[in-house]
């Protein structure tokens, strides 16, 4: 991006969860979910991380609530760290800072109507009238396109398909005043055919809002589509990064060419041999603190001894693309 300020930045992220062992059986043992992550996301800019289950996306976006205390690290709103925030500062904070879950139909609450789903945070973060409430909410609900307002705004979440309870939870965020979404796979559980619905009203709030979007996905292709930078993310570690249209059209790393490879693509001419090993050591690595050199060399294809000795320096191999290997370039 040009000289804009950061809205929300993360700088040398470390987290670290001890498993097993309760004192009595067995031993504890410390597992390193994110090593060394390090990002700025831009006003009016959707960031893509993308990568295989269980490689540390949706802990950086539950250590970003506050879910999670990093154990290395800082993340950084108007200047400040957001762990260190308190009183009126958080409560600004999580005004600010909002997230999509992944399933959206354990989101709302089942209780209560879409309309108070809006009213609870207007009162909480707004000044209005009672005439004022019930036009800002009817706004909202025209704004994701869950119309006519007066009849969606009294339905229960159970009324309402997947997509709607998307677009519900949307207007809750604006209601809110959010610059900041974490959209953790928004639209994974949804089908296929509305899916591009909500992505395309993410993209209208970016643009004409002006929100800032950390897109959480498995999806090379709705990454692409949605975003304007992306990270790929391989076991707590950030392999290659840059914008999307160079990751996605040239990508450099070898975990990189085995994510794009994997994913369909209709106007593909040939097929793509999947550049993986096929050993028994073909596995993700359960990373630790005390592990070194490259993560990735198990499933490596061009990897060699050096791999096993050093975690590879960030390099530039584009005008906006970096990646992590000692091999590729």
């Amino acid at each position: 991006m040009d000289k804009l300020k950061p809205v929300f930045s993360v700088r040398n992220v470390v987290m670290d969860f001890h498993v097993g062992g309760n004192g009595l059986f067995g031993s504890k043992r410390t597992i390193r979910a994110l090593n060394d992550i390090s990002f700025d996301l831009y006003p009016g800019e959707s960031l893509a991380i993308v990568g295989e289950s269980g490689c540390g996306k949706s802990t950086l976006c539950r250590i970003a609530m506050r879910f999670h205390q990093p154990t290395e690290g800082q993340m950084v709103f108007n200047e400040e760290d957001v762990h260190q925030l308190k009183g009126k500062e958080l409560k600004n904070y999580r005004q600010k800072s909002q997230m999509i879950f992944q399933d959206p139909f354990s989101s709302l609450n089942p209780l209560h109507n879409i309309y108070y789903h809006l009213k609870r945070p207007l009162q909480l973060y707004h000044d209005y009238n009672k005439d004022e409430l019930k036009s800002k909410m009817d706004e909202y609900l025209e704004m994701v396109g869950l119309v006519p307002p007066e009849e969606q705004g009294q339905k229960h979440p159970h009324q309402l398909s997947g997509g709607q309870k998307q677009r519900a939870f949307l207007a809750r965020i604006l209601a809110v005043g959010a610059d900041v979404i974490f959209a953790d796979e928004p639209t994974s559980m949804l089908d296929v055919s509305i899916r591009l619905g909500v992505l395309n009203l993410m993209n209208k709030l970016k643009k004409e809002m002006n929100k800032s979007f950390v897109y959480i996905t498995h999806d090379i292709a709705t990454a692409r589509y949605f975003s304007d930078r992306i990270i790929v993310l391989y076991a707590g570690h950030m392999v290659e990064w840059g914008s999307v249209d160079e990751v996605v059209c040239n990508p450099k790393h070898p975990y990189t060419k085995l994510l794009i490879a994997a994913a369909p693509d209709p106007e593909r001419t040939e097929q793509l041999e999947l550049p993986v090993l096929k050993s028994e050591e073909s596995e993700v690595v359960g990373w630790t603190p005390e592990s070194v050199g490259c993560p990735f060399k198990p499933r490596c294809p061009v990897s060699s001894e050096a791999c096993s000795k050093e975690f590879p320096e960030a390099k530039s191999v584009g005008e906006n693309q970096y990646i992590r290997c000692i091999h590729s370039s």
